[in-house]
């Protein structure tokens, strides 16, 4: 797979850094995005071993995930993050032409 760009720091974030962290022969560099970028931080920190990147992303910002994107360069996007921001990222990702996998549903923000 090569490179992956996780946009979550939540419960399920840690769960799926972990993990892709535990298969190097997959995922060759792996960051971490949140708004809190502390918890990517404490995040990858637990798990070692320089692994994981972090950054910190405001998910409602198409052009900040742009920018994101573009940087890190990753094969793919896995989100995690809040329900409601999941066509922002999906907007961002359509944009840079990179793949995107999404955990979870679209909720609009007044009802997630």
């Amino acid at each position: 797979m090569g490179k992956v760009l996780l946009i979550g720091a939540g419960g399920v974030g840690s769960v799926v850094a972990h993990k892709m962290a535990s298969l190097p022969q997959v995922f060759t560099e792996i960051m971490m995005a949140s708004r809190t970028k502390a918890k990517c931080d404490v995040i990858a920190e637990r798990i070692g071993n320089n692994r994981i990147k972090t950054s910190q992303i405001d998910a409602d910002k198409v052009p900040e995930l742009v920018k994101l994107i573009k940087s890190f360069g990753p094969d793919i996007v896995v989100n995690v993050a809040l329900p409601y921001q999941d066509l922002h990222i999906m907007d961002a990702c359509l944009e840079t032409g990179v793949a995107y996998l999404d955990t979870a549903n679209y909720e609009p923000l007044d009802e997630a």
